[in-house]
C-alpha cells in the first residue's frame, strides 16, 4: 500500500509531493498529461509563496525564470493614471520580492524536474483516474492509462485530490462547491515579442466598467493581458490579430502587428467558489479542488501551495506516528477561513475595478487619486501579507495583544548568512529572546525542534517585541502555533519527526 497517492501534477500536486518527500513520506502522483501543461494560466506568485518553492530548494531555479513585480498602477478608459502603489522590491521580511511574475509552464517544469531528486516520489503522466473508494483501512484508486486503454487499481493510505476545478475526488467525497457570488467572463491573451513596449513593470488595472483590462509583462519576451468580455462577444471574435491588434494597441505602441507573436487567445470565466468540505475520512481537497478565487489579487495558484503546505507536515507526522491522527482536522478548520478571505479580497477589488456602471466609474476617478492621502493605506495595498490562520488544535490564538498566532514567522537573516527557514527545516522551532536553560533546550530538542534565539535588536527581536512577548512556537509551516513565555512554551511543545 502506498502511503500517499496525489491525483494532479500542477503546481498544487507537485508542490505536496515534494514537501511530503522531504519527510521521507512515499508518494504516487498520478496526472492525466504525459508532460507539462503547455498554456500558460497563473502568472503571478507573492514572497510567502516562494518561500515555499525555496522550501523545495528552488529558490534559485524560480529566480532564473521569474520577475519581481513593481505594484499596481489604476488606469482610467483613457489611459490615464489615477493611482499608483508601488513596491520596493528588495523589502520584504521573507527575504524575496513581495510579487513575482512568471509563466506557469515555466513552474511546472521546475517542480517536476525537484521530483527527479526524491526517490521517496514516483510521477505517473496519461493516468486517468477513474474512481476512489474508500475502506477502513485506505483508499483504492481507479485509473486507466489513456494510451494503452489498461486499468489498474492502487492502493493508498491517504489520498490528496490536486485535480482542479472538475474535481474527480470532490466528487467522490459528495463535497459541493459553494457559489460566492462572483461571475465574469474575461479574454486572456498571451503574447510575445522581442520588441521593447517600454511599459511600466507593474501591473497596470484599467478600470473600466465597459471594457476593464489588466496588462503585466510576464517575462523577458512574454506579455499578459486580460479584457472583461462583452454581451455577445467571445474568445473568436479575437483569433485574427486584426481583431486583437486594437485592444492591445495602447501597450504596444508602435510596435507592428507582425512583431507581435499571439500564444494564446482563450475566454475564462472568473468565479469565487469553495467547497463545503475538504476532506472525507482519507481523502483531502486542495488547490482548485477546494477553492475558485477570481485574479485580481493574483492569489489562485498560491492558495493551492499553501493548502500543500498547511497539510503535508501534518500528514507526514501521523504517518510517522509523532502526531495524533487529530491534527489532520485542523487542514479545513485552518485553510478554508483563509481561502475565503482571499476570495472575499480578490472579489472586493475586481467589483471596485470593474463594476457600478457610469456611477461607478465617475466615483473612482474622484477616490482613486486620493487613496494615497490616506494614512498608512498606500502601505497596506502593497503589503503582500495575508490573514491570520484562525483558532484550531494546533493554532492557540492567544489574548489580545499578543497576535502572532496563526500569523507567519519573517524568514528573518540569522547569523551566517543564513535564514529562518534554512534553521528550521520544516522541523518545530522555539525563537526566544530568552537562551533557555540546558534542561530546556534538551526537552525542546528531545521533541525534534530547534532553538533560535534572537539576536538584540535583531529582526526575530523586534517581531517578538511588537508580539508583547519572549518566545513562540513556530510550526513547521512556518505558522506561529503559539506565543507568551519560554517557561510555559517548551513544556506544550509538539513532539514531530526530524526532516529526511
Amino acid at each position: 500500500m502506498i502511503p500517499v497517492v496525489i491525483l494532479g501534477a500542477g503546481p498544487t500536486g507537485l508542490t505536496a509531493a515534494a514537501l511530503l518527500a522531504r519527510y521521507g513520506v512515499e508518494c504516487l502522483v498520478l496526472d492525466r498529461w504525459e508532460t507539462v501543461y503547455p498554456r500558460p494560466r497563473a502568472v503571478h506568485l507573492d514572497d510567502e509563496v516562494y518561500r515555499i518553492l525555496a522550501r523545495l530548494g528552488l529558490r534559485d531555479e524560480f529566480a532564473a525564470i521569474s520577475r519581481p513585480g513593481l505594484g499596481l498602477r489604476l488606469l482610467d478608459r483613457d489611459m490615464r493614471i489615477l493611482a499608483e502603489f508601488q513596491r520596493d522590491t528588495a523589502n520584504s521580511r521573507h527575504g524575496y520580492p513581495q510579487a513575482n511574475m512568471f509563466d506557469q509552464p515555466d513552474l511546472e517544469a521546475i517542480l517536476r524536474a525537484n521530483l527527479e531528486r526524491h526517490p521517496h516520489v514516483a510521477l505517473r503522466g496519461n493516468a486517468e483516474v477513474t474512481g476512489l473508494v474508500q475502506d477502513g483501512d485506505g483508499v483504492r484508486v481507479d485509473c486507466t492509462d489513456r494510451v494503452t486503454g489498461d486499468r489498474e487499481h492502487v492502493h493508498a493510505r491517504y489520498v490528496l485530490g490536486c485535480d482542479g476545478a472538475n474535481s474527480l475526488a470532490r466528487a467522490s467525497i459528495g463535497a459541493a462547491m459553494r457559489d460566492l457570488r462572483f461571475e465574469q467572463r474575461w479574454l486572456v491573451v498571451d503574447v510575445a515579442t522581442e520588441a521593447d513596449l517600454a511599459q511600466w513593470e507593474g501591473v497596470h488595472q484599467v478600470c473600466d466598467p465597459v471594457r476593464a483590462a489588466t496588462y503585466m509583462r510576464v517575462g523577458a519576451a512574454r506579455h499578459r493581458w486580460e479584457f472583461r468580455l462583452r454581451g455577445g462577444e467571445t474568445a473568436e471574435d479575437y483569433r485574427e490579430m486584426a481583431r486583437l491588434h486594437p485592444l492591445i494597441r495602447p501597450w504596444t505602441g508602435g510596435v507592428p502587428a507582425g512583431d507581435l507573436e499571439p500564444l494564446r487567445v482563450a475566454e475564462y470565466t472568473f468565479r469565487a467558489q469553495i467547497a463545503d468540505r475538504w476532506r472525507d475520512r482519507r481523502v483531502f481537497l486542495l488547490g482548485d479542488a477546494a477553492h475558485l478565487t477570481p485574479p485580481f489579487i493574483g492569489q489562485g495558484m498560491g492558495s493551492g501551495m499553501r493548502d500543500a503546505l498547511n497539510l503535508a507536515w501534518k500528514l507526514a507526522g501521523v504517518l510517522d506516528r509523532t502526531l495524533p491522527a487529530g491534527a489532520l482536522d485542523t487542514y479545513q478548520a485552518e485553510r478554508e477561513p483563509h481561502a475565503r478571505a482571499l476570495i472575499r479580497n480578490a472579489k472586493l477589488v475586481g467589483t471596485a475595478m470593474t463594476e457600478g456602471g457610469g456611477p461607478g466609474d465617475l466615483l473612482r476617478r474622484a477616490v482613486a487619486p486620493r487613496l494615497r492621502l490616506v494614512p498608512g493605506l498606500r502601505e497596506q495595498i502593497a503589503n503582500s501579507a495575508t490573514p491570520a490562520l484562525r483558532r484550531s488544535g494546533l493554532v492557540a490564538r492567544s489574548r489580545p495583544g499578543r497576535a502572532l498566532a496563526g500569523r507567519l514567522c519573517p524568514n528573518a537573516p540569522l547569523d551566517g548568512g543564513r535564514r529562518f527557514d534554512d534553521v528550521a527545516a520544516g522541523r518545530f522551532a522555539i525563537v526566544t529572546a530568552t537562551e533557555p536553560s540546558a534542561g530546556q533546550r534538551a526537552e525542546i530538542e528531545r521533541r525534534g525542534a530547534v532553538v533560535i534565539t534572537t539576536g538584540r535588536g535583531d529582526a526575530l527581536d523586534h517581531w517578538l517585541r511588537r508580539g508583547r512577548v519572549d518566545a513562540a512556537i513556530v510550526r513547521p509551516d512556518g505558522t506561529v502555533l503559539r506565543a507568551g513565555r519560554l517557561s510555559a512554551l517548551h513544556t506544550v511543545l509538539p513532539a514531530f519527526g526530524a526532516v529526511v
